[in-house]
């Protein structure tokens, strides 16, 4: 039940970058195009394209972490002997989950206060950018708590890991 939730959740993650994408390549192509050829263009694509984008980075943020791959360093972690290298993994997860937290908490409050003001060319709440914050913490949060719950109860110990290495990469 749990992977039918999480392959359905991946799976909207995707469409919704793809859209995001998509949206903003299109409003951004025929806004050019509209002041090129007809000297006029679409007055409200500018701001959604930055909308979209912004989104869109949130978004690919969640698809990074989901499949590890964010950058870090990991030389001295590999180096360690496993009762350490656990250490390290759970001090490092408390860590984004803290940074997770301050940008819960940060973007909750700009959602709520920006509830009622408006985007000048779409209209559009300007909540409607500050909630990714709220989205992408939360589902960042959700990630790093079942990775950590998996690596420890996992028979393997090579879950102790926060980035992908080249070969794990190479093999997907």
């Amino acid at each position: 039940m749990l992977q039918k939730i999480s392959k359905i959740c991946i799976k909207i993650l995707n469409v919704s970058i793809s859209l995001s994408l998509a949206t903003m390549s299109i409003l951004v192509f025929g806004n050019v195009i509209l002041r090129y050829i007809f000297n006029s263009g679409i007055t409200w694509s500018e701001e959604m394209s930055r909308f979209l984008f912004v989104w869109l980075v949130f978004l690919g943020a969640i698809a990074c972490l989901k499949d590890n791959m964010h950058l870090g360093v990991d030389v001295v972690v590999n180096a360690l002997p496993l009762k350490l290298k656990k250490i390290a993994f759970v001090i490092s997860n408390l860590l984004v989950l803290y940074i997770l937290w301050l940008l819960l908490v940060g973007s909750w409050k700009m959602t709520v206060l920006n509830m009622n003001s408006t985007a000048p060319a779409t209209g559009l709440p300007l909540s409607f950018l500050y909630g990714i914050g709220v989205i992408t913490s939360v589902s960042m949060a959700i990630i790093i708590i079942a990775r950590m719950i998996q690596a420890f109860t996992s028979k393997s110990n090579s879950q102790f890991s926060i980035i992908s290495s080249t070969e794990e990469v190479i093999k997907q």
